[in-house]
């Protein structure tokens, strides 16, 4: 039995993560900021272990580590998103985007690191997003700091890959989550219609990516394009 923790695990990915994981059998620990309501209900309907943590925190993550005793697969996938005019993006929204989307894998790996070297093994996944690989209008910082986790996951990939650790990503499209909340339907159906596969993305698709990843020996520095076709 596999010990998986996943940031971001109260909703969207995270939590369609928590439940696939969960489902088959792994003690799963996975990070909240404020959605207290809804881990509760998913730690209820999984069995996982939810801990309030804010990764953009390094002494949050760290209090939230304490309370871990072992690590062998750490998933990423907290984020947020901030849609608009670059013009527009003031320099609070650019330090919050990064603070979480990448600052969050800085803390997060650091803290799973240790028990990794120890016993020579481990996993590290993050989540990035399409826009990461071929930039987005109007989401300029944040297609920013998913190239930036593209790029560090690589560069873990090689650092680690000597001690046995493996670091991979996924790259989701169109996912029907909280993020595309904004989106009207007339907005998604033309998405969908742009899409290869004729459909938009569920949370469900991409927790599948993450565990082939997960279970993956000879795979890292990979990055996993889990968008329909919709980018290639």
């Amino acid at each position: 039995m596999a010990t998986v923790v996943i940031t971001g695990g109260s909703r969207g990915i995270g939590a369609a993560a928590v439940r696939r994981f969960a489902a088959r059998g792994d003690r799963v620990v996975f990070f909240y900021e404020k959605s207290h309501d809804r881990a509760k209900a998913l730690a209820e309907e999984t069995g996982a272990t939810p801990i309030c943590c804010d990764v953009a925190r390094e002494d949050s993550v760290r209090e939230a580590f304490r309370q871990i005793p072992q690590v062998d697969v750490l998933i990423c996938c907290a984020g947020i998103s901030q849609v608009g005019l670059f013009q527009d993006v003031t320099p609070e929204a650019w330090d919050r985007l990064f603070d979480v989307n990448v600052k969050g894998i800085y803390h997060t790996v650091r803290q799973a690191l240790p028990h990794f070297l120890r016993r020579h093994s481990g996993c590290i996944l993050t989540v990035s997003s399409m826009w990461g690989q071929v930039g987005a209008s109007c989401e300029a910082v944040y297609a920013a700091t998913k190239g930036a986790v593209i790029a560090l996951t690589k560069s873990l990939a090689r650092e680690l890959g000597p001690s046995g650790i493996r670091c991979n990503c996924v790259a989701p499209g169109v996912i029907l989550t909280d993020m595309c909340a904004g989106f009207d339907l007339e907005t998604l159906e033309a998405l969908a219609e742009e899409t290869p596969l004729g459909r938009n993305g569920r949370a469900e698709d991409v927790a599948q990516a993450l565990q082939y990843l997960a279970d993956a020996p000879f795979v890292t520095g990979e990055v996993l394009s889990v968008n329909g076709g919709f980018v290639m």
